[in-house]
């Protein structure tokens, strides 16, 4: 193995980098790819309980609601909420968490009445 990147190495430098670089990010998102598919495969995580630590994102996945049905719910505007949790949302909007899951849920369950076949369970 060593031998065999020496020789790569010594013949074409560049092309070796970048095949090394190629690899180790084939290899970051496969890896990244089969855990997240796991992950969201696992019963335990479809439809858990909405809690105050989650972001709009963990929910949409876990509940196989769209963006956009999210976003409606959370009533930002144009306010992006990535990289934010659901506790941090409500406190930014001055109501309580309990109000803003309930908002989250109406929409949900509004958005499987709607559109069953889509993201509905």
């Amino acid at each position: 193995m060593i031998a065999s990147l020496r020789r790569m190495w010594a013949a074409a430098p560049v092309a070796t980098v970048i095949l090394v670089v190629a690899l180790l990010a084939s290899t970051f998102f496969g890896v990244r790819t089969v855990s997240n598919w796991v992950y969201w495969n696992d019963p335990d995580h479809i439809d858990q309980p909405i809690a105050g630590w989650m972001t709009p994102h963990y929910v949409a996945h876990s509940w196989d609601v769209p963006r956009p049905v999210m976003i409606e719910a959370l009533a930002l505007g144009d306010k992006d909420p990535k990289g934010r949790n659901l506790k941090r949302l409500a406190a930014a909007q001055g109501i309580p968490l309990d109000e803003l899951i309930a908002r989250i849920e109406a929409a949900i369950e509004a958005h499987r009445a709607s559109a069953p076949d889509e993201g509905g369970r």
